[in-house]
């Protein structure tokens, strides 16, 4: 089996979990709740509330079209596992509402002091799954079609940045929950789901953040030994030269850990408090010691 077809594999297993745990956390936290966060599947649970239809069904009828409409205006950007992830999904929905059915949704506009309790951890937990499952799905280069569609038409006509034409649109279909119900904090819970999905999801796809260390010191040496041999990390030494003094300095580059970076500013500090130190957030690092620069899950 060769390398490539190993990570196709892969990727398609990585598909299905994602859209398996999208599924959980729509029936299971999102759903009974009356909550809307954004896309076509958030639309759908208002229409399931307001007229009874299911909203695996619902969902599907909106993203098929939008994929033929998508394909026209954009062209083919969303290739076979959009397809796939888009009749997975409701598949996926449909099992769990066979299982637990729709008699165990909560009534939305009902609130005492428990349930408002109960409606945020159901936002929280929910967005938590919500946005593993979108990270799994995004990880295997596909899309969950739906808003992300839309977003990307709106962008073409109007040259807005897709983060923002992904907040409009979803802004707006969270809105429609106080059409329906009448209950202006629904939104405000869904708000909440819509950025810690998007802030799990950044994770699963970028990985843990690294930090990038520019360390300037006259104990060079120590330094050196101290990542070398008790950090055992690698770091790069820069020549450079002091643009006041005219002086050569020697700059330390060196990639580690949010641990690793306190470690290290505090053994600096000790062997050298006159030291500079740039600290830099690395939102993805490549590479030995770090995640593996070839293609993988």
């Amino acid at each position: 089996m060769t390398p490539q077809l190993k990570l196709q594999i892969k990727e398609y297993i990585l598909l299905t979990l994602g859209c398996a745990t999208f599924s959980l956390g729509a029936v299971m936290l999102i759903e009974p709740y009356g909550f809307a966060p954004g896309g076509t599947y958030g639309l759908s649970m208002v229409a399931h509330h307001l007229w009874g239809w299911r909203t695996e069904a619902t969902a599907l009828c909106m993203d098929i079209p939008l994929l033929l409409i998508g394909t026209f205006v954009l062209g083919g950007k969303f290739g076979f596992k959009t397809l796939l992830s888009t009749l997975l999904i409701p598949f996926f929905m449909w099992i769990f509402h066979s299982i637990w059915g729709y008699d165990s949704l909560i009534e939305p506009g009902i609130y005492e002091m428990t349930g408002l309790q109960q409606h945020m951890l159901a936002a929280i937990f929910g967005s938590l799954v919500y946005g593993v499952g979108l990270g799994m799905i995004y990880r295997s280069r596909a899309t969950s079609g739906g808003s992300d569609i839309i977003a990307m038409i709106m962008r073409k006509f109007t040259h807005l940045s897709m983060g923002t034409c992904t907040i409009v649109v979803d802004g707006l279909i969270t809105m429609t929950t106080i059409l329906a119900f009448g209950d202006w904090r629904l939104p405000m819970y869904s708000w909440i789901i819509i950025f810690i999905e998007s802030k799990v999801m950044d994770r699963i796809l970028d990985g843990a953040p690294s930090k990038t260390m520019m360390i300037i010191t006259d104990k060079v040496d120590e330094v050196k030994s101290y990542i070398l041999n008790d950090m055992e990390r690698g770091a790069t030494l820069l020549h450079a030269e002091g643009m006041y003094t005219g002086k050569r300095k020697d700059v330390i580059y060196v990639i580690v850990s949010r641990t690793e970076m306190v470690q290290l500013r505090y053994k600096v500090a000790e062997l050298d408090p006159k030291a500079f130190i740039n600290v830099i957030d690395s939102k993805e690092t490549l590479g030995e010691g770090f995640n593996d620069i070839t293609p993988s899950l």
